[in-house]
């Protein structure tokens, strides 16, 4: 039996023996009820620093969060080890919302998850002053200023909730924020006296490099067959994913693509397989990593710059989690710079044409002037351009600003269960069995899988109904539709498309609001992140010194492994004399043990450690060295 509390905590729920650096600190402030602000960069270990505390404290752990698939994921983790979760999200019914804000009043609930949006609903409103709250995290906590990269509107109400609890701890965590952002954070949600802590940003482990090649994807193929084992390559759009995809199956690498579009069960069955190492590379837009615990990431490749350090340094952060050899590598082209600058003129489109969408999204649903507070509804990106004759990126960035102004909440690809109610009175649906016969052992069956007698919306599954009569699916919808057509049931089909949710009654677009002042800020600040990534690309200064500065981390010593690194020490020491020195070593030893790495790396500190590892490798292809368990045993020098 473990006598420290939070160790027993940590291995009884989390299977770990020892907290990671910071941790214990960030955890043992929250559970004195002290605020927290703490930085920990991607694979750092974040949820931990809440979840622990928020088990420990009496009351319900109020996890506020933009990242629907995270939320998801991590009640699904708490549940698996016994924690009572839940989390409310865009696309479920009231009576579900309902149902869970009334068990966190009066049920044993430990976490609730939801979005900064939710906060305003008055649904919420009118639990949360009854609920009992023991620690309220906020994560990615960058989002409540606009001097983060993924600024959002709602987050500015979170500090909304002291007046209401002004006892109840903030810990706010976040992956990457700037000193002027860290200084808006506490600001902003108001936090007293807060623990501060900072994880270094370096990853000594990662080295990053930018490769400057017009054929971006013949390069790709040669990196790809170079750094064995599992990687990932991030790409702008869903095509791209696709394109990049065939193109490395064309070349025989076990690879998949991933993006929002596709439907949830088949993302999860193709990360799934990348998880497990049945497929080696994933091909993904940015929709893929977040919250993803795959420790031994070998390789991450851009196949274009990012438009924020922060992103950046985000995504490449998902390699080398394990502390081993990782490689991060930017492909540029000659012609990115220009790209990534038209790209940013698109991301703050004319109020006019955001004024326009908004009209255009009313239209879609046939949405009455006053309606459709705080309803979800299923949106397909590509019939609304279709119908409407609108460009897809101008309609992607409109619904962005509509949603940082806090007027709808945009969530991409979120499952939402089929539903149906009956409208027919028992009277009236005996004599329909009797006239309709063939439709009879489907109301049989739904009425005796599902209690459907109050008129109220039940989730169902066609599946399931579709077992228990022997039948198929399709045919199950066919005849929910038919019985929809015919006023027997209200039948609400499921979809996994994204879903809008409008936080305000519908207006006319002219109606709508909008904060220049705070529009133009965002836009300067995109600017200034997007020239420093430019800058990133351009730079003759270590690639990692740079990062961490920009960070506000000052490194003195160079990486010594970075492209750029390389290239400098190239230009005082060949690569044959330092081979012909390793070679020297090799011959020289005396020992039968084995030559292990940190012995190498003893000898030749000013040898790039990439560099090394390679010339190492090619001597066992050679038959000079045979690698072991310990080391590297020395054959025919």
């Amino acid at each position: 039996m473990i006598n420290d509390p939070l160790l027993h905590t940590l291995e009884q729920y989390w299977g770990y023996k020892d907290f990671r650096a910071g941790q214990r600190a960030i955890i043992e402030a929250a559970i004195k009820g002290q605020d927290v602000l703490a930085l920990l960069p991607t694979g750092g270990g974040k949820s931990i620093c809440f979840q622990v505390p928020g088990l420990l404290r009496d009351g319900i752990c109020l996890v506020i969060t933009p990242l629907v698939a995270l939320m998801k994921d991590q009640v699904e983790q708490l549940k698996k080890r016994g924690i009572a979760a839940e989390a409310i999200y865009a696309g479920m019914s009231h009576r579900d919302i309902d149902r869970i804000l009334d068990n966190a009043v009066f049920g044993g609930m430990k976490f609730l998850y939801l979005s900064p949006e939710r906060l305003q609903t008055e649904l919420f409103k009118a639990r949360f002053d009854k609920m009992p709250i023991g620690l309220i995290a906020i994560d990615e906590a960058h989002c409540v200023t606009h001097w983060g990269y993924d600024f959002r509107p709602p987050y500015l109400q979170i500090a909304e909730l002291r007046n209401i609890k002004p006892d109840v701890p903030f810990l706010a965590v976040t992956a990457t924020a700037t000193e002027e952002a860290r200084k808006d954070i506490i600001h902003k949600l108001q936090l007293k006296n807060p623990f501060f802590f900072v994880k270094s940003f370096e990853r000594s482990n990662l080295v990053y490099s930018i490769v400057e090649d017009a054929q971006k994807m013949d390069r790709l193929i040669k990196i790809v067959r170079f750094v064995t084992g599992s990687g990932i390559v991030y790409v702008r759009t869903r095509k791209e994913a696709r394109d990049v995809c065939e193109w490395l199956d064309h070349h025989h690498i076990a690879a998949d693509y991933y993006h929002a579009g596709l439907p949830i069960g088949e993302r999860f069955k193709r990360q799934q397989a990348w998880i497990e190492g049945r497929t080696r590379i994933m091909v993904a837009t940015n929709a893929f990593g977040m919250g993803i615990d795959k420790p031994d990431v070998r390789l991450v490749v851009h196949m274009m710059m990012p438009d924020a350090p922060e992103a950046y340094y985000q995504e490449a952060g998902r390699a080398g989690r394990d502390n081993l050899l990782a490689y991060a590598i930017l492909l540029k082209g000659p012609h990115d710079i220009e790209a990534i600058k038209d790209w940013h003129a698109h991301k703050f489109p004319s109020i006019a044409t955001v004024r326009t969408v908004y009209d255009a999204l009313a239209n879609y649903w046939q949405i009455a002037l006053g309606d459709a507070f705080e309803e979800s509804y299923a949106f397909d990106l590509a019939d609304f351009c279709k119908k409407f004759e609108q460009n897809a990126a101008d309609v992607n960035y409109a619904l962005l600003t509509l949603a940082r102004e806090g007027l709808i909440s945009f969530t991409e690809g979120v499952f939402k269960s089929s539903k149906i109610r009956f409208t027919m009175n028992r009277n009236d649906l005996y004599r329909f069995e009797v006239e309709n016969r063939s439709l009879e052992p489907l109301l049989k069956t739904m009425l005796r899988t599902y209690s459907l007698g109050s008129g109220d919306w039940v989730n169902i599954s066609e599946a399931r109904l579709a077992h228990s009569m022997n039948g198929n699916t399709s045919a199950v919808k066919d005849g929910l539709d038919r019985l929809d057509q015919l006023q027997v049931i209200e039948y609400s089909p499921g979809t996994s498309n994204p879903q809008v949710t409008f936080l305000h009654r519908r207006c006319y677009g002219k109606d709508l609001t909008f904060d220049m002042k705070r529009l133009h800020q965002l836009e300067q600040q995109a600017l200034l992140r997007m020239q420093a990534m430019i800058a990133y690309t351009e730079t003759d200064t270590c690639r990692s010194k740079l990062l961490l500065a920009y960070f506000g981390e000052i490194q003195q010593q160079d990486c010594g492994q970075c492209d750029v690194c390389r290239k400098k020490m190239k230009s005082t020491q060949s690569e044959m004399a330092w081979q012909q020195q390793v070679n020297a070593f090799i011959e020289n030893w005396d020992s039968p043990e084995a030559i292990t790495w940190p012995e190498f790396e003893q000898a030749f500190p000013n040898v790039d450690e990439s560099e090394l590892v390679q010339y190492i490798h090619w001597l066992c292809r050679e038959n000079k060295l045979q690698e072991e368990e310990e080391g590297w045993r020395k054959l025919a020098f």
